[in-house]
């Protein structure tokens, strides 16, 4: 009869560890992330995008920003901790947003090095999830 109950009683167990792993746990970094950096990326009819930063403790050293999938490469690297840049974006995209993916390379005096990306989204758009992770 014990040996019975185990075998339900370990595949519990094992089920539950595997939804505690990969929902992130019970202490997730990334709460001290999405916490710490803001991002943002909204398409204005006026053919341009805006993209603001913000690191709520002050402590960014350096960010390189990225946007991916265009025809000429955008890169700009910033040493504050709160920016807004303005993007030319002369054609909406034949594919949406999702090909043009705005990628941050942050440093940071006390989180070192991190990752922030985005999608870009209309005024009127839902404010896209953003990803965080350390390389």
């Amino acid at each position: 009869m014990a040996r019975k109950l185990r075998t339900p009683i370990s595949i519990a167990i094992i089920t539950v560890l595997a939804i505690v792993f990969l929902m992130g746990g019970g202490t997730d970094d990334k709460d001290i992330l999405r916490q710490t950096f803001q991002i943002d990326a909204i398409y204005y009819d006026s053919s341009h995008v805006e993209i603001s930063y913000f690191d709520k403790s002050g402590k960014t050293n350096s960010v390189v920003m990225e946007i991916l999938g265009m025809e000429k490469s955008f890169q700009k690297t910033f040493s504050d901790s709160e920016f807004i840049e303005i993007v030319p974006f002369p054609n909406l995209p034949k594919y949406g947003w999702a090909i043009h993916p705005v990628v941050l390379e942050v440093y940071h005096e006390e989180l070192g090095h991190i990752q922030l990306k985005t999608e870009i989204h209309a005024l009127d758009e839902p404010v896209p999830p953003v990803i965080y992770s350390r390389p």
